[in-house]
């Protein structure tokens, strides 16, 4: 990369300490106790990988209990990053909710002291067998990434949740444990994946363990256990405390854990490889005789953990330094590399080493200039010295020679022109069509990795007893909110525009025009131009360009096009596009933010989705009661509906008779509990006239008579088959044919299923609507159940509304308005009359 502006660097000792807290930043220094632990663990080299298909597949006291038990290098690779679940906390779905649960794996991970790898594969949502989750995932290309990972990390022991005999009922999860049985062999085998060889090894992992959950009696004489219920007082707590707060990270999922205190054995079965009676790790030698001239660094090691004194652990330094300037002389193999970081990192705890490049704002774009403060802070009394700073491939390294006194902050400050080429801030395995294809060879190195590496880092170069100690800091953005405290998040690289749409689909419901309001958004001072919304010949979009200019950074403007559509049913892609100084510019910003994971943005193309419908609605006023949260509301005011979002004291006390409809939104009766109060009262307004539409509901004993007027169970059944065919039980009812005629078109290009938590049992009183069944399997009917109840009409419903709602389906559209409409048609619901 050129440097297109000369650095401006300036030094400066600070008088006053710089507080230091936050969830964002390159290192916490660890306390005594764990500072202990990762002492010990320098001497220790072996390593585990633990392999499930799904974020939340991980054993968390498994995975404590070997690295900060026993000390090993332990790693989790989710096949998947989890986009096709569903979400407890928001209304993020698809994309969105795999970077939400990306994040939740790593901060499982800052937990329980593992790492986190992840395959290219697609959670595409639940499947129920392995031949179907291998044709999307494609079985070859995510075996080679199980491969890579393999090679990569270099494991003594692999496991995984679930085996080929113990799969839980899920496809995804077969075909992990059917993958990693052949990517055990393959890994070792230089035919298999050559290409790979290039940038990594083959690898031969000693064992194949499968984490057998609850053995019976027979089957434990031939198991390996471990017991991860161990207390350890360094840390003041059992390895399955530390996994009850390690798996409560997964809030989307709702899998909120208390610690488990007492024993908690671990059961394995060895699949694969080398026999083992007695422990995971029998016959592997995890010291420092497996590298070669290794014996000393070991002999050092022993001597610095033996004199570990915790109230002064700085006393260590100079031995470390030692063992530092040893490891120089081994060969340059895997574990040398590690155990090298892992030494830097204790150094750094040992002095009480505080580094932080800190930007001055918390984004910036390519040709910009943003200002970097660095500040390096020695907290004890050994002679570090700062040596030199850069930011690599962008600014050159600065020779600064400047001792670092106990407690005296050093600051460099540095003006940085960001390149143009710089790319964006972009989750890497966004890019492309969906991750399915090859990285491209820049990415190639990213393979496997949980996240992006820093936008930018700076190198820190110190003196410390003749040897030069390199640490790369990732610039952040520190602020100071006045609930919080000071926070820290990701310095971010933004395209210069982005250009928000207020909807993802819009949806005509006859050939009126619809005046369509884009926002666009600088992220760059005096940004100027004309904005497009491209779109098929047929859709008629005015004006042709709109200009804008937008003078200060993270301006706004709101611009309006007016689209027609064509006189007939269709659907169309319209792309928005910002020309600036002759480039074009065509993402959107979309920011998720939750308290329990690192903020994060991507940039996907400003597209939306307009769809030319015929459908006809009964009703303007619709109440919705929010749940785990979902868009149908969005999706409903798109088709012509106010929408009002209920609260509890709504719920309990307002006239719900102005409502049309009332509609619990997905996960309402586990996620509200003033609904499971408030049934007679929602069931008054159905017996005087209203419609309540419920959607569905996790199965639970403590909902199931809290719903409907009549007995009603919510199982488990669901048909994860999108393009499964719809028979229609009762061709004439109301449901199907007011006031819209509904047929089997209605139900094509559905996305990723049909629906989810269907009735088990009901009432006779009830009438199912729909059948529908994945293939093998026998006809599900509790999908769409229909009954009156005094002049109103109350329907439960699995179907995946807040799927293809938010998707653009049209059927979906046709057939909702039909179940808003219920209530308004008295009398017989099969006579097919309005």
């Amino acid at each position: 990369m050129s440097y297109l502006t000369k650095p401006i660097l300036a030094i400066s000792v600070l008088a006053l300490v710089i507080p230091i807290s936050g969830a964002v930043q390159q290192t916490v220094i660890p306390g005594a106790g764990e500072l202990q632990i990762s002492l010990t663990k320098l001497s220790v080299l072996g390593s585990v990988l633990y392999v499930g298909a799904h974020p939340d597949d991980e054993n968390t006291a498994v995975l404590a209990y070997l690295s900060k038990g026993r000390k090993y290098r332990t790693a989790y690779l989710s096949i998947t990053r989890g986009e096709g679940g569903q979400n407890l906390i928001g209304p993020e779905q698809g994309v969105e909710i795999g970077i939400i649960r990306t994040q939740e794996l790593l901060a499982a991970r800052r937990v329980d002291g593992a790492e986190q790898f992840f395959t290219r594969a697609v959670d595409f949502g639940y499947s129920k067998t392995a031949d179907e989750t291998f044709a999307f995932w494609g079985k070859e290309n995510t075996l080679g990434d199980i491969v890579w990972v393999i090679r990569k990390f270099q494991p003594d022991v692999i496991m995984s949740r679930f085996s080929p005999q113990r799969a839980g009922g899920h496809g995804h999860h077969l075909a992990a444990a059917l993958l990693l049985r052949e990517a055990f062999d393959a890994a070792g085998d230089p035919g298999r994946f050559p290409e790979q060889l290039k940038d990594v090894p083959t690898w031969r992992p000693r064992r194949l363990l499968w984490n057998i959950w609850r053995p019976v009696p027979d089957e434990l004489k031939k198991l390996v256990s471990i017991d991860a219920g161990e207390y350890n007082p360094l840390l003041g707590k059992s390895y399955s405390e530390i996994a009850g707060e390690s798996r409560s990270q997964h809030k989307s999922q709702g899998f909120g854990s208390a610690g488990r205190r007492g024993s908690q054995p671990e059961y394995f079965e060895v699949a694969a490889g080398d026999p083992a009676t007695q422990d995971i790790f029998e016959g592997i030698d995890t010291s420092w005789n497996r590298v070669p001239g290794g014996q000393k660094v070991g002999a050092l090691l022993e001597k610095s953990v033996r004199s570990f004194d915790p109230g002064q652990p700085s006393k260590l330094i100079p031995g470390l330094v030692g063992v530092y300037a040893e490891l120089a002389k081994l060969p340059d193999v895997e574990w040398v590399r590690v155990k090298r970081n892992e030494l830097l990192h204790i150094i750094q705890a040992c002095a009480g080493l505080w580094m932080e490049a800190i930007a001055g704002d918390y984004a910036a774009s390519p040709g910009d200039t943003i200002q970097v403060r660095t500040s390096v802070v020695n907290r004890s009394d050994y002679p570090l010295r700062l040596q030199s700073l850069g930011f690599p491939g962008i600014v050159p390294d600065s020779q600064l020679d400047r001792l670092l006194k106990n407690n005296e902050p050093q600051t460099a400050d540095t003006a940085i022109r960001l390149p143009q080429n710089l790319p964006i801030s972009q989750p890497y395995w966004l890019e492309g069509s969906g991750r399915k294809d090859a990285l491209a060879p820049e990415e190639g190195t990213l393979l496997g990795q949980a996240e992006n590496p820093p936008a930018l880092s700076a190198r820190v170069r110190l003196l410390a007893g003749g040897q030069t100690l390199e640490y790369s800091l990732p610039v952040l953005f520190r602020s100071t909110d006045p609930a919080k405290g000071e926070l820290y998040r990701s310095f971010e690289v933004r395209p210069r525009v982005t250009i928000q749409s207020e909807y993802n689909v819009i949806i005509f419901p006859g050939n009126d025009s619809k005046k369509i309001k884009l926002r666009l958004k600088s992220h760059s001072p005096d940004v100027s131009g004309v904005v497009r919304l491209k779109g098929p010949a047929a859709w008629t979009i005015t004006p042709d360009a709109i200009p804008f200019s937008l003078s200060e950074k993270y301006g706004e403007k709101e611009v309006t096009f007016e689209v027609s559509p064509p006189n007939r049913p269709a659907a169309a892609e319209l792309a928005a596009e910002a020309e600036v100084e002759g480039k074009p510019f065509s993402r959107s910003l979309v920011e998720i933010d939750y308290p329990h994971i690192h903020r994060q943005v991507y940039f996907p193309e400003s597209r939306l989705k307009a769809v030319r419908l015929d459908v006809q609605t009964n009703g303007k006023k619709i109440g919705y009661i929010m749940g785990a949260g979902d868009e149908v509301p969005r999706a409903l005011e798109n088709l012509g509906y106010e929408v009002v979002e209920l609260s509890d004291g709504m719920i309990e006390d307002a006239d719900l008779s102005r409502f049309d409809a009332v509609i619990t939104g997905v996960r309402a009766y586990n996620t509200r509990a003033v609904l499971r109060k408030s049934k007679d009262r929602l069931l008054r307004y159905v017996e005087n006239g209203g419609t309540l539409v419920v959607q569905y509901n996790v199965a639970s004993s403590e909902i199931n008579d809290q719903i409907g007027p009549y007995p009603l169970t919510i199982g488990r059944d669901r048909v994860s088959d999108e393009n499964a065919p719809v028979a229609f039980l009762s061709p004439g009812h109301l449901l199907l044919n007011s006031p819209n005629k509904i047929t089997a078109e209605d139900f094509e290009g559905w996305v990723q299923e049909r629906g989810l938590y269907f009735a088990s049992n009901w009432d006779e009183r009830y009438e199912p609507v729909l059948s529908c069944h994945d293939p093998g399997e026998p006809e599900k009917n509790g999908g769409l159940l229909y009954v009156r109840y005094g002049r109103g009409a109350f329907i439960y419903t699995g179907y995946s509304w807040f799927r293809q709602l938010p998707a653009g389906v049209p059927g979906a559209f046709r057939l909702f308005a039909n179940l808003i409409s219920a209530g308004k048609f008295p009398g017989n619901p099969t006579d097919g009359k309005n």
